[in-house]
């Protein structure tokens, strides 16, 4: 990774600076985008104490403004990008709504790296065989696209709010693999594991606040976490291969539901038409 620059959304904590330790640590240039300042620059301190060329993006990525900043600021900064990984994401218990409006889930989960990488798309497109690596999960499985209630406001539940949002990360970033088709981008996607990490602290719930202790000392460590995302953004044995759905650094079949191209389409429609209200 000599030589190539990388981008990473929540990499101040957890699996986004685990993976942005690992990239480093290969010999990338690496940005990573955390929402407080003081966290992330704690952050790249310790990369950069090991050596690593660390840039520091601060942004709220529930924000689409702030989306809209942290892209212009990114391509101010990179005259090339070579990697994006979209990382950011969480699990609310109960329903928030962001300053655009939009259910909070939705907007970090999905709408931030949907917006992100269209912004970037150009700069990407600019360098040889660039990559978009987006964090999934294997709730995806159980997720469904509820245009009905997308947003949750008629009946909101955490964790159906999740898995929606989780199948959307697969089902972008194989829309996006058919729309990039014929270019040097590939786009791919992963389940990281379960981790141990602050994933859901700000609003756990009940079961959450409950079993996450128990079931924390049989959890992945967040390099373990993370080495899907850097097998993906660093690996030449994934080089050209686009479109596909990986857990444990090998390609795996995502649910049936993320398999459906005209749900794909319209999601993207529907996603595309949400932060055009934005700007």
């Amino acid at each position: 990774m000599t030589g190539k620059t990388v981008l990473i959304t929540g990499g101040s904590g957890g699996i986004g600076l685990a993976t942005a330790a690992g990239l480093a640590g290969l010999g990338a240039r690496v940005g990573i985008v955390g929402r407080d300042p003081v966290r992330s620059e704690t952050a790249a301190g310790q990369l950069r104490g090991a050596g690593a060329q660390v840039d520091v993006f601060v942004a709220d990525m529930s924000s689409q403004r702030e989306v809209r900043r942290l892209a212009e600021e990114v391509l101010a900064a990179y005259p090339r990008l070579d990697v994006l990984v979209n990382n950011v994401g969480g699990y609310w218990a109960t329903r928030h709504t962001t300053v655009d409006g939009l259910e909070h889930t939705f907007a970090v989960n999905h709408l931030a790296p949907f917006l992100l990488t269209d912004l970037l798309l150009d700069r990407l497109r600019e360098g040889a065989g660039a990559r978009v690596v987006t964090v999934s999960s294997a709730a995806q499985s159980m997720g469904t696209i509820d245009f009905a209630d997308l947003q949750g406001e008629r009946d909101y539940n955490g964790q159906r709010a999740y898995n929606q949002s989780k199948l959307a990360n697969v089902m972008f970033t194989y829309e996006l693999a058919r729309r990039l088709a014929g270019s040097p981008v590939t786009a791919n996607v992963l389940h990281p594991g379960v981790v141990r990490t602050n994933f859901g602290r700000e609003d756990s719930g009940g079961w959450m606040r409950v079993m996450l202790p128990i079931l924390r000392p049989i959890l992945k460590s967040p390099s373990r976490g993370a080495a899907t995302s850097i097998y993906l953004a660093s690996s030449p044995e994934v080089e050209g291969v686009t479109g596909r759905y990986y857990a444990n650094e090998k390609p795996k079949s995502s649910s049936k539901a993320s398999q459906d191209t005209a749900i794909a389409a319209r999601l993207w429609a529907v996603s595309a038409e949400l932060v055009a209200t934005s700007r």
